[in-house]
């Protein structure tokens, strides 16, 4: 007597359920790789040893932060940059008009030549108070303020130095005086901080450093000569015409050699922003490397899958044409 396994009706339905959610899932985990290029088990593929993918993780990561550094520092020395040149416009603008002006004794030059010296004053103080992303360029760590009160303050508090002088010599030394002395122009004007920046880091071993401040050196000569030629022409100073024709030449010789100077300042700026632009590349090309093995090690064959996706795809229709064919039997149907 031959034994016969028969499967009742609810027991083929669920079979055939539990099947086809099965290939359902396997084709949604083929799409994903097929969509992706990526494996969708990546335990599985790596046989659970993830130390090269989080090592690789934890690069692109830090390669993060620094391309943020980098943007950021870029920004920095861009701006700084941009300052320095409206500063050496600016010095360089009235560095001619004065000493134009120096060969005339008429009072209504003199005039003018005060009046643009206010102006160009008010344009390189502008220029030294520029914030970028929010940050102060010239203040030092205090970034959060800027580095100069208003250019009357400044104006105001030379006129009481220079008051009542009447020599060439005296009233240049005086405003000498007054910008070198620490209770002078770094307390009443300066609100920046006499620490300069730290280093900014670029890349893994790499960082610049901008220590420039609004009490460097080049910037105080070129505030000083410029707030003295905007003062040589005010009726409280009192001066003759021709000594206020002495002062002009001989501030726009001082603004001419102070022109050195600013540009040895762009040109610090300008070699920080070319390392900065060097490490952004260097730290993009490590990316795009870093992805790529990245990639190949989590990668799914395309040909594989597509041949996988084919061969799952056919056995859902297979099953879908045996579920339609339990569907209709009846025992009229099995009887013919």
């Amino acid at each position: 007597m031959m034994n016969v396994t028969s499967m009742g009706d609810l027991a083929r339905g669920l079979t055939l359920k539990s099947r086809s959610i099965d290939i359902k899932n396997q084709i949604e985990t083929l799409s994903y790789e097929m969509s992706s290029g990526k494996v969708q088990d990546v335990s599985g593929h790596l046989d659970g040893d993830y130390s090269y993918l989080l090592d690789m993780d934890r690069n692109l990561s830090r390669l993060d932060a620094f391309q943020v550094a980098t943007a950021e520092a870029g920004l920095f020395t861009d701006a700084m940059q941009l300052s320095l040149k409206t500063v050496n416009d600016a010095v360089r603008r009235l560095t001619s008009s004065l000493l134009a002006y120096g060969t005339s004794n008429q009072a209504v030059t003199h005039e003018h030549a005060s009046v643009q010296a206010r102006n160009e004053l008010d344009t390189v103080m502008s220029a030294l108070n520029t914030r970028a992303g929010g940050r102060s360029l010239f203040s030092g760590v205090d970034t959060d303020v800027s580095p100069l009160a208003s250019a009357d303050t400044l104006l105001t508090a030379l006129e009481a130095e220079l008051t009542g002088l009447t020599t060439l010599t005296d009233i240049t030394q005086a405003a000498e005086d007054w910008f070198n002395d620490p209770a002078g122009f770094d307390a009443v004007i300066y609100q920046g901080a006499d620490t300069t920046l730290a280093p900014m880091s670029i890349s893994e071993n790499e960082s610049v450093s901008i220590p420039i401040t609004a009490t460097d050196p080049t910037l105080k000569a070129a505030l000083r000569d410029i707030a003295v030629a905007a003062l040589v022409s005010n009726d409280n100073l009192g001066l003759p015409n021709d000594l206020r024709t002495s002062l002009f030449t001989q501030l726009g010789v001082e603004l001419a050699n102070t022109q050195d100077g600013t540009v040895n300042l762009r040109a610090d700026v300008g070699a920080s922003e070319a390392r900065i632009e060097q490490a952004a590349t260097r730290n993009a090309a490590a990316r795009t490397s870093l992805e790529y093995s990245r990639n190949s090690l989590i990668a799914a064959d395309p040909y594989q899958t597509a041949v996988q996706l084919q061969t799952v795809q056919f056995q859902l229709e297979s099953l879908y044409s045996v579920t339609v064919r339990n569907a209709n039997l009846s025992l009229v149907n099995f009887l013919r």
